[in-house]
Formats: C-alpha cells, structure tokens, sequence
C-alpha cells in the first residue's frame, strides 16, 4: 500500500486534522506507556478515528511511527545568528548533534528509517538539515564571508555525525562536531 506523503495533505483540510489528531495521540501514548505496547487501534480510539482511517493512509504501524518521527525531526526554528560562519555552523552542528545523539533523537531517526521503504523520509530528513545550513551560509554570504557549498557541509559535517550517533557513539561530543566544522571551513584565517 503506498503511504500519503506530508506533501500530499492541504493545510486546514480533513487530512491535515486527521494526521495532527493521530500524530499527538500517538506523542502522547508513547510518552505515557512506551513505544513497545503502542498499537494502532490505542491510537485510532485516541486519535478519534477508525483504524482503517491509519491504516488506509499509514499502511500499518511502523510507517505511522516513521511519519511522526519525520515531522518531529523538523527544526522548529531557524539557525542561531552568532556574528560569523564559524560561530554559527558550530552552534548549529553542535546543537543536531545534542538532539540528534539524544535516546529520543535516535528513536526518531530509527523510526524514520524502518518504516521508509523507499528512501523518501531520509531525504526528508536531509532536507532539513539541508535548509538550516543554507540559511546558515547564506547569511554569511551575506556578510561577505566565503562558505562552503551545502553539500560540503553535508558530506563532512552531517554525514560523519549521523554515522557516529547511529553506529559509534561512544565518546562523541560537542568537541567532535567543533573538529568537523573547522575542518570544513578550512584554515583558521578566515
């Protein structure tokens, strides 16, 4: 069964009331009694819908958890301005990491990626990222500064934080993610 993508949903129509509804049931069931007990008629009954109403859109449980994992994995705010690239970047990689590297942080990337058959969440996710650091770098075009292209930061920032939150986490910290920036940014007189 192919699942509605975000995408795909008007804004103040049925759909977008059914998915906000589900979505904070689901939330809120997890946070009450875990993640392992939750089943889609818990979150049909608190959600005020049937359960084919989630199945129909969600195709089953897993996908309805990777859909919430994604829309919670949405930054809620742009980038920190701290005066120059290096100060902002640093703040913001330090802070995807902190959240990211958090026990709900990879319980969402995990939930994400299992209910994501084709890919399409991880390039949701992608995207995000992808979005805060062009605001960052734009800005600091802006003050003249010279930056590196978007994907430079993805493939040596993002991507080396994403590999270790997900398969090495032992030891990562803030002081990783400040290596990571530095690097990108090349030499220290910029």
């Amino acid at each position: 069964m192919k699942v509605m993508s975000r995408q795909m949903v008007r804004p103040g129509g049925r759909s977008a009331r059914v998915q906000a509804s589900v979505h904070a049931a689901v939330r809120e069931l997890v946070a009450e009694n875990g993640r392992e007990t939750l089943t889609v008629p818990q979150v049909a009954q608190r959600a005020g819908v049937t359960p084919s109403t989630i199945y129909r859109r969600w195709g089953d449980l897993q996908e309805l958890l990777s859909d919430v994992a994604v829309e919670r994995l949405r930054p809620d705010t742009a980038p920190g301005d701290h005066g120059s690239l290096l100060s902002d970047l640093t703040s913001w990689a330090e802070q995807f990491l902190d959240e990211m590297s958090s026990p709900t942080g990879r319980a969402y990337i995990r939930d994400a990626l299992l209910g994501d058959p084709d890919g399409g969440n991880a390039g949701q996710c992608s995207a995000y990222a992808a979005e805060q650091i062009d605001a960052v770098l734009a800005r600091a075009a802006e003050r003249g500064e010279p930056t590196p292209g978007t994907e430079a930061v993805i493939d040596h920032v993002v991507a080396p934080l994403m590999y270790r939150i997900l398969f090495r986490p032992d030891g990562l910290d803030s002081a990783y993610a400040r290596r990571l920036v530095t690097a990108v940014l090349g030499p220290a007189d910029r």
